[in-house]
């Protein structure tokens, strides 16, 4: 409990502070984050180049920030290319049994965190300048959608969503995630006013369906991998991956629909 409520002050301090802070809460995120897949895949004997991809995932990070916060021009994004395709030459010199496994992961953990993470600087900034409300709205409607699933589940879950994966989940659990999620995006039209009401609906019903595939496919990793927790950096809480799995999917979704719509 503990726990939960000073991680939920540092983000949303983080988020609404200014962009300088969202931009150091995420990196950090974002390199726990990679460090924790790369430990994970290793559980099975896979070596992906930690060092690297760190930097790899952190170079495109912090270029996708500078570039919405108009620090840095947009063509030096390519210079995140030629990283990408430095983790193929370096793996022939690392000397470790399957390169390409190795090279598979590495680059996996860098497109599952940094990926999406990058993106949400693209939330921050869609109407030019950075808004804290976008970013603070999605991380509410996660936790909305994560509450309401876990009541609805405990009190009328008996449909099972995804058994082979995720034996707790229920339809009844994701359809009350799904409601409370609508509700609060609803009434934060009221109060977050840079985006529409059907922006925010919007937003809800994607974190709905994206946000538990995220959990399930995260759940899919643990279970092939043999592992309860991603990782022990949150106590009781699990890992990084644990706590934003949800997040993760639903990003490409949201900034997507926001960008066309």
């Amino acid at each position: 409990m503990i726990v939960g409520v000073l991680g939920a002050a540092v983000f949303i301090g983080g988020i609404w502070y200014s962009e300088w802070t969202y931009f150091l809460l995420f990196l950090g995120l974002t390199l726990l984050g990679i460090s924790e897949f790369y430990n994970l895949v290793s559980v099975q004997g896979m070596r992906p180049n930690k060092p690297l991809g760190l930097l790899v995932g952190g170079v495109f990070f912090t270029s996708m920030f500078l570039v919405q916060n108009e620090a840095m021009p947009g063509e030096l994004l390519y210079l995140s290319l030629p990283l990408l395709f430095l983790v193929f030459i370096v793996e022939m010199y690392r000397k470790k049994p399957q390169p390409f496994t190795n090279i598979a992961f590495t680059l996996l953990g860098v497109t599952y965190v940094a990926g999406p993470f990058g993106l949400l600087h693209l939330l921050g900034f869609l109407n030019g300048a950075y808004s804290w409300q976008p970013i603070l709205g999605l991380m509410l409607l996660i936790w909305a959608a994560d509450t309401g699933a876990y009541i609805a589940g405990k009190s009328f879950g008996k449909h099972k969503l995804f058994e082979r994966i995720s034996p707790g989940k229920t339809w009844e659990g994701w359809a009350g995630g799904t409601l409370l999620a609508v509700l609060v995006g609803y009434g934060m039209s009221f109060l977050f006013v840079d985006l529409e009401l059907y922006q925010w609906v919007g937003m809800a019903v994607l974190v709905a369906v994206f946000g538990v595939l995220g959990d399930l496919s995260e759940s899919m990793l643990k279970r092939s991998l043999g592992v309860k927790d991603s990782g022990t950096l949150l106590p009781g809480h699990g890992g990084i991956l644990d706590r934003f799995d949800s997040l993760l999917m639903a990003i490409p979704f949201i900034v997507t629909f926001l960008e066309i719509f």
